[in-house]
């Protein structure tokens, strides 16, 4: 006779402190893991690398052309590997403690977010985290330990899009020209009722080929991080 296993959840008493300090630390361990989407978005290079890609595919006018599954696989790839020294640290800095009981629960938080409290640290704009800084009330902090990380993530995001949207115009503008350049031969024709999306689709999409667009657009992205 075959037996199926299965599972039961159900509430005890603890029997001693320990038992409630597990309980908290498992509490903890699932709302961190609640939180990780968030986390990757917010606090890595997820969110330039993803809309970067958008403003690539939106310059071509190619619809949905890569799709949206592709954009975000590749802009969570670049972000493991833009992210590898940061999330390195956090694993050998306080994972790795913190599994073989060297830290506590808390400690082991406080240096993980040391590594990444660094990487948004060194790509947030100086204006972006004061203004955060100045409608928060706080005094003007005198060290990076001074800021608090709830104030230095929205600073970070905000310049993550600013950059992002500064690399997105400088994509569009060479396709904007040739935008221009059908819809002028166009009318110059006299064939004022061709779309011109529809003559300069090709053209756009030779022109990226034939330049190498993918290699460079990830070069940069990558260079900018550096």
């Amino acid at each position: 006779m075959n037996f199926i296993p299965s599972i039961e959840l159900g509430l005890g008493i603890a029997e001693n402190p320990s038992d409630v300090a597990v309980t908290i630390q498992l509490l903890i361990i699932l709302t961190v893991l609640s939180l990780a989407p968030a986390i990757l978005i917010m606090m890595t290079s997820f969110t330039r690398s993803v809309i970067v890609l958008s403003f690539v595919r939106n310059a071509l006018a190619t619809n949905q052309m890569p799709p949206n599954q592709v954009l975000i696989g590749l802009s969570l790839f670049l972000t493991f590997f833009i992210m590898a020294p940061t999330f390195s640290a956090v694993y050998n800095d306080a994972f790795i403690p913190y599994i073989n009981g060297e830290l506590q629960t808390e400690e082991a938080l406080a240096k993980a977010m040391d590594p990444i409290r660094d990487f948004m640290f060194t790509h947030t704009r100086e204006s972006d985290l004061e203004m955060f800084i100045q409608l928060s009330g706080n005094e003007r902090p005198n060290s990076r330990d001074d800021v608090p990380t709830m104030t230095l993530i929205p600073a970070f995001v905000i310049s993550e899009l600013k950059t992002a949207f500064q690399l997105g115009f400088v994509i569009f503008v060479p396709f904007l020209v040739i935008d221009m350049i059908v819809a002028s031969t166009l009318m110059a024709m006299g064939m004022m009722m061709l779309p011109p999306v529809m003559i300069s689709l090709p053209f756009k999409i030779l022109l990226f080929v034939l330049i190498d667009g993918w290699h460079l657009i990830t070069r940069s992205l990558l260079l900018s991080y550096l």
